[in-house]
């Protein structure tokens, strides 16, 4: 819009990028013709606007159609400002900006972007920090599985064990067995974790904010988050198999 859309010139609006896909599939938007509910004449469409959340994150594509303020008079407005710095840092400026201008106008509700997406964001947040916490559960609960499968495990396998140590393997040999054979198992469900992880990702991709679906940041602190404890899990028991006595492990097989 422009100084020139006035109550005396032609009726004009801007529509997003849906209801250009929808009405005029394949076409220019530019130039067709609209008519708002409740209006009783034609708004010439001057311009096609970028898709975005009017309602709440993650939202299906809505219908959205802007129009000059000159023509569609509204006795309650909100005026958005954008700040080159901390937003945090013109709302005094501004609200005495618009004090000086329309003394008589009221200026209420003062949120920066910031805060208004943080709120949108509360009940993710807190399904967030839900899940982080049964996240971690499961990552205890896992680690202690994998720890009794492998202390299970060199239980099993204490004579071949004594057997290695009694014609000269190494104790880091013994470890290093042990822990490769844990670790064998942990790379094969982080493979098909990281794999459902970029599936879901895809398909909330539309409420995530500030992050992709696929952020190597994100999926990479994971992945080593689970191998540190996967590995923490495998190395106690191979320890515990590298400090076996040969004979009488020998001597209980």
């Amino acid at each position: 819009f422009s100084s020139a859309d006035t109550a005396a010139t032609i009726p004009v609006a801007i529509v997003n990028e849906k209801i250009a896909r929808d009405y005029w599939p394949g076409e220019e938007a530019a130039g067709k013709h609209i008519q708002l509910p409740g209006e009783a004449f034609q708004r010439q469409v001057i311009g096609v606007a970028r898709m975005a959340s009017y309602t709440s994150l993650g939202e299906a594509p809505q219908l959205c159609v802007y129009v000059p303020a000159s023509q569609h008079y509204s006795d309650s407005m909100t005026l958005f400002v954008r700040a080159k710095r901390d937003a945090s840092g013109v709302l005094l400026p501004v609200q005495k900006e618009i004090r000086e201008i329309a003394p008589r106008i009221a200026v209420d509700d003062i949120r920066t972007g910031g805060k208004i997406v943080d709120q949108a964001l509360f009940t993710a947040k807190l399904g967030v920090a839900l899940l982080s916490v049964f996240g971690l559960l499961a990552l205890g609960l896992a680690s202690t599985g994998l720890y009794g499968l492998m202390a299970y495990s060199v239980f099993q396998r204490r004579r071949e064990i004594g057997l290695r140590m009694a014609l000269g393997a190494e104790r880091r040999t013994v470890v290093s067995l042990v822990v490769k054979q844990g670790m064998s198992l942990v790379a094969t469900g982080l493979a098909a974790g990281l794999a459902a992880a970029l599936v879901a990702g895809h398909f909330l991709a539309g409420m995530l904010y500030g992050v992709g679906a696929a952020d190597p940041v994100s999926i990479g602190s994971a992945a080593v988050v689970l191998l540190g404890a996967a590995l923490l899990a495998c190395y106690l028991p191979a320890r515990r198999a590298s400090r076996l006595d040969p004979l009488e492990a020998l001597r209980e097989g």
